[in-house]
């Protein structure tokens, strides 16, 4: 019988190329959490973004539950071990945690199967759209405007997104400034986003989001606080862009409560519980008419995309691009605004670690 011999873990962190901000925070570096599970001569590899403590989660409570199992049980070790960090609380870096693990039970089975994992989940190496995500409060103009047309020129990715809600949506006339400048770089026919990540009050993001209509925003990411379900349902009535959020979904139940406030839900599988819980997001949205976009962590999100019928995109996000450019072999090329994954016909989500270049960036 194929069972799973050992787990490992590893933390790698990797400075920005630039401040970075967004409505709500700033930061100088990003941390990626690495999980490997081993069966045999096989392994997978699963990651979250997130405090470098997951990893003592995912060495001390979760990967003793794992030893022995059937790596082919993925629901039973989902449920294994959301039962095992009852206690600890589920969500946050515990969440984070569990998604590593899942995910690299994923890729584990590809690797065993010999199946990419769009194909393991029921769909194709067909093309996926992406948008490029960035566009950091703390970006001068001329930095915007070179990474905006990088994506919709050089790559000719025909959606972008911005941040805006700069200080906690205190600079709405620098965030309206933004968004011109956007929209002067990009021209009329590449799809203009926005992600406020939480940073108005209600009213506001009324306000704002008629602004945002005028220069044909179609997408308006978190407009009001994620947890605030009753401010994002009458934002959204009262907007013409779509209104989004869910990256901060933590289990199945709080996809359920957002689903009648948001537009198309947002789902993170490196938060959620891996791919396991992201494909049930994607069900109760189609469920109930709507898409779901995968936010951040393209890569891991990539094949799921391609397997569900309701998925609208994939963000195309620079610090996590950034990051698995730098640490995996097998990345995907975004070029002409869709990535096709299992097209080379690798095993899994199709990213191994390339060791020379991840040693400068580990940590523990």
């Amino acid at each position: 019988m194929t069972e799973i011999e050992r787990t490992g873990v590893s933390v790698y962190t990797v400075p920005t190329d630039a401040p970075e901000a967004d409505g709500t925070l700033a930061w100088d570096r990003t941390t990626l959490v690495l999980a490997e599970v081993v069966s045999g001569p096989y392994s997978g590899l699963g990651w979250t973004y997130g405090a470098p403590a997951t990893a003592a989660v995912i060495r001390e409570e979760l990967a003793p539950l794992l030893t022995g199992r059937d790596p082919h049980d993925t629901d039973g070790a989902q449920e294994a071990m959301g039962r095992a960090v009852r206690n600890a609380g589920r969500p946050g870096l515990v969440s984070g945690a569990v998604s590593a693990l899942d995910l690299a039970l994923w890729d584990l089975r590809g690797h065993l199967l010999g199946l990419p994992l769009a194909r393991l989940l029921g769909g194709a190496a067909r093309p996926v759209p992406v948008y490029g995500s960035g566009g950091f409060t703390t970006y001068s103009a001329a930095r915007q405007e070179r990474q905006l047309r990088g994506w919709s020129e050089e790559q000719g990715i025909p959606r972008v997104k911005i941040k805006i809600g700069e200080s906690w949506g205190t600079r709405e006339r620098r965030d309206l400034e933004r968004v011109r400048a956007a929209r002067a770089a990009v021209g009329d026919r590449t799809e203009l986003y926005a992600d406020a990540n939480g940073g108005y009050r209600r009213k506001q993001a009324v306000r704002i989001g008629h602004a945002l209509a005028d220069e044909g925003v179609t997408w308006f990411e978190e407009p009001v606080s994620s947890d605030d379900l009753t401010g994002l349902g009458r934002v959204r009535d009262a907007v013409t862009p779509d209104v989004t959020a869910g990256e901060y979904g933590y289990d199945l139940p709080y996809f359920a409560r957002m689903v009648p406030a948001v537009d198309c839900l947002q789902a993170d599988a490196t938060r959620c519980g891996g791919l396991t819980v992201w494909l049930r997001a994607a069900a109760l949205a189609q469920a109930h008419g709507l898409d779901v976009s995968a936010h951040c962590a393209p890569h891991l999100h990539a094949h799921a995309a391609a397997a569900v019928p309701n998925c609208r995109h994939l963000e195309w996000f620079h610090d996590h691009v950034r990051i698995e450019r730098l640490l995996f072999d097998g990345t995907l090329d975004p070029a002409g605004g869709t990535v096709t994954p299992g097209a080379d016909g690798a095993p899994g989500h199709g990213l191994r670690l390339a060791p020379a270049r991840a040693a400068e960036y580990r940590t523990a």
